[in-house]
């Protein structure tokens, strides 16, 4: 099954409308400490980690040692940067703004 097949399943457009539907960083976290696993968690989290630090300039060499993924995770990441539809680098934005604002 090709992703855009995926990401149209009613299931998954249900997962959708149930994180665009979370209010705050409590429910957020509830919600996903339910549905994934200790180890998902880790590999998402990890996986944005690397995405900023891409962002940002740093190499693989670098970002593999401070995160501690595989290379090809590296890559993976870098190439839905590149190619894909910009949720990373938009979230990281984001992300970005909140922290100011808070400052």
């Amino acid at each position: 099954m090709a992703a855009k097949d995926i990401l149209h399943q009613p299931e998954t457009e249900q997962l959708f409308r149930a994180i665009v539907s979370l209010e705050n960083y409590e429910e957020c976290a509830a919600f996903l400490e339910d549905l994934c696993t200790l180890k998902e968690l880790r590999d998402m989290a990890q996986r944005l980690k690397a995405a900023q630090m891409l962002l940002s300039g740093f190499t693989y060499d670098q970002i593999q040692k401070e995160v501690e993924i595989s290379t090809a995770t590296i890559s993976r990441v870098n190439r839905c940067i590149q190619y894909g539809p910009g949720g990373y680098e938009h979230q990281l934005q984001k992300i970005d703004a909140l922290t100011e604002k808070k400052k």
